[in-house]
């Protein structure tokens, strides 16, 4: 230990090798699934993941199950009764894909996985920051320093895209006989466009992503609410509880600002942060109060009123 606390590597991410207890071999990067310490030596991820760090695997495995029930909905339209099906379906393959993402991870075969904590923005981007000691050579340095949580995602995007082309043509072409021909796989060919965006976004975003997230949920979890809701003409409570799917849409909604709002909390005093989930419904409640003083025939009729 001696040996690496006097000769300590240059940049924040090289470390030296540790074998049978001794620090050995030149400055570099570390071996997957392990990252530099304080002392600049390689030291393995043997950490549970936090709260946080599952809230941000879960915002990420959602994204592409989220897509999937945008596009069968939008795709299917009213007459075919073979969308509830669909979501069943994306729902599965996602699910699976998670569970099979998990399996294959260290520790292999455990629904658990070992991490290394994420202490900063720059630890999502460790090509960023390969040393020149001499100004002259780059000391490549090059790592996941947020082991597992950038390659996990990957992983999954790959699983539920494999599981998509499996299942998924055979199942809709069995189910969805209310849609012509054209109609039937577009859900499936617009998975096969957001797979590729959602990847690049993970590899160039993730970092920012991670950080990011929780104030994404809330933004766009209210914004799609009320554009529903103004879609669908819902003024009072009676128009809500009108159709069933419109309370599904509701409860979800709901759900979602929940999950931001712990994300931003991250439950650290469960006394001063539970209480906030009480604000859950609130957005709802706020716009079928006012949405009868906002109605656009009730504006100009009184403006032709008042002339």
């Amino acid at each position: 230990m001696a040996v690496a606390m006097s000769s300590r590597c240059p940049g924040l991410y090289c470390g030296r090798i540790m074998v049978n207890g001794s620090v050995e071999g030149d400055c570099g990067v570390c071996p997957r699934g392990e990252r530099a310490s304080g002392l600049k030596v390689c030291e393995r991820c043997m950490e549970a993941p936090e709260l946080y760090d599952w809230l941000y695997l879960g915002f990420m495995a959602m994204l592409p199950l989220v897509l999937h029930w945008f596009f069968i909905e939008w795709y299917s339209g009213k007459k075919s009764s073979s969308a509830l099906l669909q979501h069943i379906i994306a729902m599965l393959e996602c699910s699976v894909s998670a569970v099979v993402t998990l399996l294959v991870m260290e520790p292999v075969g455990m629904l658990s996985i070992r991490s290394c904590r994420v202490h900063m923005l720059s630890d999502w981007y460790t090509m960023l920051y390969n040393p020149s000691p001499d100004y002259v050579n780059t000391l490549h340095c090059t790592q996941e320093a947020v082991y597992p949580l950038y390659t996990i995602v990957l992983i999954y995007y790959a699983f539920c895209l494999v599981l998509m082309m499996l299942l998924r043509p055979l199942l809709v072409k069995k189910i969805a006989c209310g849609l012509g021909k054209s109609d039937r796989f577009k859900s499936i060919y617009a998975a096969l466009y957001f797979f590729p965006i959602l990847t690049v976004l993970q590899a160039v975003g993730g970092g920012l992503l991670y950080y990011a997230f929780p104030y994404i949920i809330l933004v766009l979890s209210l914004v799609t609410l009320a554009v529903y809701m103004s879609a669908s003409e819902i003024q009072s409570f009676k128009h809500l509880v009108a159709k069933k799917k419109r309370l599904v849409v509701l409860f979800s909604h709901w759900l979602l600002h929940a999950y931001g709002i712990i994300s931003i909390s991250r439950l650290d005093k469960l006394e001063q942060d539970l209480p906030l989930l009480a604000l859950v419904p609130g957005p709802a409640l706020f716009y079928i109060a006012t949405a009868k003083f906002t109605e656009p025939s009730r504006i100009l009729s009184e403006g032709g009123n008042g002339h």
